[in-house]
């Protein structure tokens, strides 16, 4: 199917769309669905509106511009070329708008941060990761919950979890899952050299009851008390929980909750998105391999992103962009603009496999 027609079938899918929403003693539930399927279409509809009116335009344009009227005609060139230069974006927009959705998009996200090779340098890193995306989320309106974070006594963390909510959440992090690498001086290191250690973040899109379900006996609960730094019992009671999916073997902790039923709450959120994530990247292990042009493949061991103090830069190394802003990176302030280039350079390689 051209691309024409995929615009004229939106269109029109949208008038008709309109047609069922004004029917007469219409089902809540059917109104509830179309109402949802035209709010989404409906801005590409506007989109796609726009750029035929704009190449209706250009043909008028010119036919002016090869007029006999030499000042008319001049004119309707110099709007000819503004409009040329316009129409590759639009065109785009409109391109961008129809490929195919991944379904996890719009949901929440479950974010974790773990403390990898490097000792304490490696924990502080972790934290400074937690409290980065923890700033980024408050400048999007988005809503940042810890769920459990293991601290060390320096003030970094082993690992945390978190759960962040708002619009599209999932669909501007999913980008940061992997190995991110920093090189600095520690606050331990009396000579002055610059130490490399790295922290692992894995973003999932948090899963919901339809995403996932959980037979009861696939899972197994053990209870536990609940320990602080250096195995100190902070509470009495076997509050602390951990699940264990026993087909796959994916294993979740969690005792920050002096409440056994909320640890086993909140244990059993991140257990069906760690799962939800699993059955994605299986099912698009072959579009992913086949892809020439990946972003990246979420896989939390791949190294996507250097930190360098000494040098004040950032540098994601998959879409090879550098930023020598790395304070405001840090503060969450310009997490943006590696976010914006990461999701362009994904919706380049898509439409490149379209063409």
């Amino acid at each position: 199917m051209s691309l024409e027609d995929n615009l004229n079938r939106v269109l029109a899918r949208v008038e008709e769309l309109k047609a069922l929403m004004a029917q007469p003693d219409l089902a809540p539930d059917a109104l509830a669905s179309y109402s949802k399927e035209y709010s989404d279409l409906e801005p590409i509809a506007e989109e796609i509106t726009a750029l035929n009116d704009a190449k209706r335009e250009r043909a008028d344009l010119a036919d002016l511009a090869g007029g006999a009227d030499k000042e008319m005609a001049d004119l309707a060139a110099e709007e000819l070329r503004a409009l040329d230069a316009r129409l590759p974006d639009l065109e785009r927009q409109v391109q961008v708008h129809l490929l195919p959705k991944d379904e996890a998009d719009e949901k929440n996200a479950i974010l974790e941060v773990r403390a990898g090779t490097g000792g304490d340098e490696a924990a502080l890193f972790a934290a400074d990761l937690l409290e980065m995306y923890r700033r980024y989320a408050g400048l999007q309106g988005w809503r940042f919950e810890v769920l459990e974070a293991a601290d060390t006594e320096l003030g970094g963390i082993k690992d945390a979890s978190a759960t962040i909510t708002g619009r599209t959440v999932f669909a501007r992090l999913k980008f940061e899952s992997g190995v991110h690498r920093v090189q600095r001086v520690p606050t331990t290191e009396t000579q002055g050299r610059i130490h490399t250690s790295a922290a692992t973040v894995a973003v999932l899109p948090e899963a919901e009851d339809v995403d996932v379900h959980i037979d009861d006996k696939d899972l197994r609960v053990d209870v536990f008390r609940a320990s602080g730094a250096g195995g100190q019992h902070v509470n009495r009671t076997e509050s602390a929980v951990r699940l264990t999916h026993l087909p796959t073997g994916l294993t979740v902790s969690m005792q920050d909750e002096k409440s056994q039923h909320k640890n086993r709450a909140k244990a059993m959120k991140i257990l069906m998105s760690r799962l939800y994530e699993m059955e994605r990247q299986e099912r698009d292990a072959v579009r992913a391999a086949d892809r020439k042009n990946q972003v990246g493949s979420g896989d939390r061991s791949e190294r996507i992103r250097t930190y360098n103090f000494p040098q004040g830069r950032v540098t994601d190394h998959r879409i090879n962009l550098t930023l020598y802003k790395l304070d405001k990176v840090i503060a969450g302030e310009a997490l943006g603009e590696l976010i914006e280039a990461l999701i362009a350079e994904d919706q380049a390689a898509k439409l490149a496999e379209l063409s």
